[in-house]
């Protein structure tokens, strides 16, 4: 189970090396969102109750990397829906590989990618002036809580595979992500937006899983934040994964 979930994962890591079209998006569009809110919102650190940060660039990193790791689930969703259709995924079927290693390799590479797009963020942000108060551990702290993230993202980009298994209705949940992305803290205070927004926010993992990037780079490393970050990914990570692991059993009693 082990060797096969790593020979697969490391062959969509080769894959996805071989496809820029695919990794450039998890990597431009949020840092040219980040690049437009952070130039047409940098007093916004000034409103009452926002809370002490150094710069409202410190408070976007967690924000670009939570709309990295979502499209990289999308991402994930996607090359899998190609699979099923040009018939690679038929020929791994058909070989004697463990049926949980089609899913977990995938999510293995998932989670490897999520490292370097939370690096990407944590080094531009340095480069333009930001400060990761927690230091070394809080930025380690980050880079585990990522691939946490990354993983539970891919659980759900791989369980729309599974049931959609086109590639194109995969993609077509693209607007979705940003619109529950919006309805998060992840680009604003909780404490800050308005009903029926906060509300949704209080209840969204995504919430707890960009608070949990966010602490160690604006105060460091609190446990509270953090380990509520930790829970949400791992909620996501055994629901998605859960259901992704029934529809593929659905999908090859079809094959």
């Amino acid at each position: 189970m082990i060797r096969a979930s790593l020979a697969l994962a490391a062959r969509a890591l080769r894959t996805s090396l071989r496809r820029p079209q695919f990794l450039a998006p998890l990597l431009l569009f949020p840092s040219m969102f980040l690049a437009v809110n952070t130039g047409g919102m940098a007093r916004a650190t000034e409103l009452p109750g926002f809370g002490d940060v150094n710069g409202f660039l410190d408070f976007q990193l967690a924000a670009a990397m939570t709309q990295s790791m979502l499209l990289g689930g999308v991402t994930a969703g996607i090359a899998t829906a190609l699979e099923i259709e040009g018939g690679f995924f038929d020929r791994l079927v058909a070989s004697p590989v463990p049926r949980a290693a089609l899913l977990v390799g995938r999510l293995i590479a998932t989670g490897a990618i999520a490292v370097f797009q939370v690096l990407w963020f944590l080094v531009i942000g340095l480069i333009f002036g930001a400060e990761i108060e927690g230091g070394v551990p809080g930025a380690l702290v980050v880079i585990l809580l990522g691939i946490f993230g990354g993983i539970g993202f891919g659980a759900i980009g791989m369980l729309l595979a599974f049931r959609a298994k086109n590639a194109s209705t995969v993609q077509g949940i693209f607007p979705l992500v940003f619109v529950v992305l919006f309805v998060s803290s992840a680009f604003f205070p909780r404490d800050l937006l308005q009903s029926p927004a906060s509300w949704i926010a209080d209840y969204n993992p995504l919430s707890y899983i960009a608070d949990g990037l966010r602490e160690p780079i604006i105060r460091g490393v609190n446990a509270g934040p953090v380990l509520e970050g930790f829970a949400a990914a791992l909620l996501i990570i055994v629901v998605a994964g859960g259901f992704a692991l029934l529809a593929l059993r659905n999908r090859l009693r079809e094959a």
